[in-house]
């Protein structure tokens, strides 16, 4: 008997260590194989089999398009080859939407800079984190009603809400470090509630 309930506790033992080896390998195993997978897919653009060479060719082609893009000769090239985007149906839609994402996270117009905690009922029993990114409404005949974009977590995707102002409370943190909570789930970053 005694031979039985060491087993179940050399068992037992045994999966408790693979979880806590799980749990400390997993991430970075899949952080690297983000990576890996990353750096490889950039460098299949180039026919040149060098690890890196691809990805660095598109670092430095992208910092020379964004210094010619700023150069009095390129900035009309630019702004044409914009206008013609935009003048397609689909590649309009296309353009528009992937244009106005990453403006939204970087560039002067930034969207995602405005934390909030938003009331899903009067009792403010439920609540989700996210950011707004239209402040007034009227325009479309909303008005009192703020836009608030809620990240779904372990994902990088989410919804877009339109909610009265009354049930909107500004958080106090910084961006990345609200955006890393919501993402993974409360797990990681952090965040308070403004008074």
């Amino acid at each position: 008997m005694s031979s039985s309930t060491g087993e179940k506790f050399q068992i037992r033992d045994f999966f408790q260590y693979f979880l806590r080896g799980l749990i400390l390998v997993g991430p970075i195993a899949l952080t690297v194989y983000i990576v890996f997978v990353s750096v490889k897919w950039v460098d299949d653009l180039i026919p040149i089999k060098i690890p890196g060479l691809g990805l660095i060719i598109v670092l430095i082609v992208t910092v020379l398009l964004g210094y010619l893009a700023n150069t009095l000769f390129a900035k009309p090239i630019f702004t044409m080859l914009e206008k013609a985007m935009r003048r397609v149906p689909l590649i309009n839609f296309i353009y528009t939407s992937i244009n106005d994402l990453v403006k939204a996270f970087v560039g002067d117009n930034k969207r995602f800079n405005t934390p909030v905690l938003v009331s899903f009922d009067k009792e403010g029993i439920i609540q989700k984190p996210g950011f707004i990114t239209s402040e007034d409404l009227e325009q479309i005949g909303l008005p009192g009603l703020v836009a608030v974009y809620l990240p779904h977590s372990y994902n990088f995707s989410g919804n877009l809400f339109i909610v009265d102002k009354q049930y909107v409370r500004p958080l106090d943190g910084n961006n990345s470090d609200i955006m890393k909570y919501i993402v993974s789930g409360g797990v990681s970053g952090k965040f308070e509630v403004k008074s």
